[in-house]
């Protein structure tokens, strides 16, 4: 582990992008392509941590994605629940603890059950921290952070930055130093909308199934690269 390393980023985010084109150049049903894609998760979740990262979160369903054809959508909802229940074992054996974020409540007991089950069984993970987005918008997230701070009373006087953080998903977390996006599509589609305001990008056109940890690689020795600012010249 090299997470002493200051060109290391502490937090990755990734946008799974082209799974379906991934499946359709490889003949195969697009569907095919979710698969393949929610496997590879684990695979760079392993090697970011290996190479030092400490928080890896990745952007897997949007809400605009219920608004996909429903079969599509029901064979992920499928595949979301089996991977959950098949791969927690596998992910606390390693030490990677897990958390989901996004609007969970969009999904049916059962599978919010068994997300509870993998935070609940994952949480001693001192390896690194694994964030699934599902369901998940940048612009929702700010707005469920603001319906929890009038709930909870928040005047408006005592609105800050702070404030409004502590109540995101990633309450308690680094904002992200690093965003990757596959499949040559440049831009964050709403991903931590809040949290990437200083994020560094870094954009590829390889398809988020064959995304390698060779790839992290590439894309962790880019990042090393850039000065950061953050706005002080």
């Amino acid at each position: 582990m090299i997470k002493d390393n200051a060109n290391i980023p502490v937090h990755v985010g990734i946008i799974l992008d082209g799974n379906r084109r991934w499946a359709r150049e490889q003949g195969r049903p697009s569907l095919m392509g979710h698969r393949a894609g929610l496997d590879n998760i684990k695979t760079i979740a392993r090697a970011a941590f290996e190479k030092g990262v400490q928080i890896m979160t990745v952007f897997a369903f949007s809400t605009e994605n219920w608004h996909r054809d429903q079969k599509e959508v029901a064979y992920l909802m499928k595949l979301f629940s089996s991977l959950i229940k098949s791969q927690t074992a596998e992910l606390a054996r390693h030490g990677i603890r897990v958390k989901f974020f996004g609007r969970l409540a969009d999904f049916n007991q059962e599978m919010r059950t068994e997300m509870k089950k993998t935070e609940r069984l994952t949480k001693g993970g001192g390896v690194g921290q694994l964030n699934i987005c599902l369901s998940y918008g940048g612009r929702d997230e700010i707005v469920r952070a603001l319906r929890k701070m009038v709930r909870s009373g928040v005047k408006a006087r005592d609105i800050s930055e702070e404030t409004i953080s502590a109540n995101l998903d990633t309450a308690g977390l680094a904002d992200p130093d690093l965003i990757i996006r596959t499949s040559g599509e440049k831009r964050l589609s709403g991903f931590l909308a809040w949290q990437s305001v200083y994020s560094e990008l870094y954009f590829t056109p390889k398809y988020w199934p064959s995304f390698t940890p060779r790839d992290l690689g590439v894309a962790l020795k880019h990042y090393a690269k850039r000065r950061r600012r953050f706005g002080a010249g």
